[in-house]
């Protein structure tokens, strides 16, 4: 397959959103671009691409704010992260091309639905986690990130657990995001699925899109209300993940 300049449009359309939604929340990039990306290339050639865009947005997202970020939380969250990524490294090879698509529009509309609810959710005190939990918390993060690139709601729904506030959670999701990204990247590197000229190609017109994109998010993130942004991005996830579902389906007919 040859680069070709004329099908960047909707890319960097979708990249500009995703990485607004990073720059505004700390997280929601995967969640906005791989299912929306999905519909133009294959998940597989997907997945790389935005995890090799979410270390940069992530490291530069969480210099922004690097005076909040919590990294004790890795102490429970780093050995679960190098397992999952291990799992899902397995699971990406057996797997149909249309499953694992049908399963991130699962998730990621299951994810803009819980998120609608948040507020009801964190109205009451989260009780404090036992340690042990984060072992489970990043195993899912490090599979989920190895198979579909969005882990970010898994760290926030670990660090709402944690019972810190909005600011540290939106300083600390990419902060550890790019820890448990570099994890899957070497895995992935060590399989083969960095080597492709073609993704490469794409990265050096969407990453600086990407960035841009997380400095717009980030200037806005204090100037709109918050209940409002997240209405907002939970109806992109909603619509993305039924997007991504139909397109399965479409794919298994």
């Amino acid at each position: 397959m040859e680069f070709a300049w004329a099908d960047m449009a909707y890319p960097a359309l979708v990249v500009t959103l995703g990485y607004v939604a990073l720059g505004l929340t700390g997280f929601a990039s995967a969640l906005i671009s791989v299912p929306l990306l999905a519909w133009r290339w294959p998940l597989v050639d997907v997945v790389p691409l935005v995890l090799v865009m979410d270390v940069v947005a992530s490291v530069l997202m969480g210099g922004l704010n690097l005076r909040e970020v919590r990294w004790g939380e890795l102490r429970y969250l780093g050995p679960g992260m190098l397992a999952g990524g291990l799992i899902g490294l397995w699971l990406a090879t057996r797997m149909t091309s249309a499953l694992p698509l049908l399963v991130l529009g699962a998730y990621v509309a299951w994810v803009g639905v819980q998120a609608l609810r948040q507020r009801a959710v964190l109205a009451v005190a989260p009780p404090a986690p036992r340690p042990g939990l984060g072992a489970l918390y990043g195993a899912g993060v490090g599979g989920v990130l190895m198979l579909f690139a969005t882990g970010g709601p898994l760290l926030l729904a670990w660090l709402a657990r944690r019972g810190f506030d909005a600011r540290a959670m939106r300083a600390t999701t990419p902060a550890l995001i790019v820890v448990a990204v570099l994890m899957v990247l070497g895995m992935m590197a060590a399989n083969g699925r960095l080597s492709s000229p073609l993704m490469w190609q794409r990265l050096l017109v969407l990453l600086p899109i990407a960035v841009i994109g997380v400095l717009v998010g980030h200037a806005l993130a204090h100037r709109v209300p918050v209940a409002t942004l997240r209405r907002v991005i939970c109806a992109l996830l909603v619509a993305s993940g039924v997007m991504l579902m139909l397109n399965a389906v479409n794919r298994m007919l």
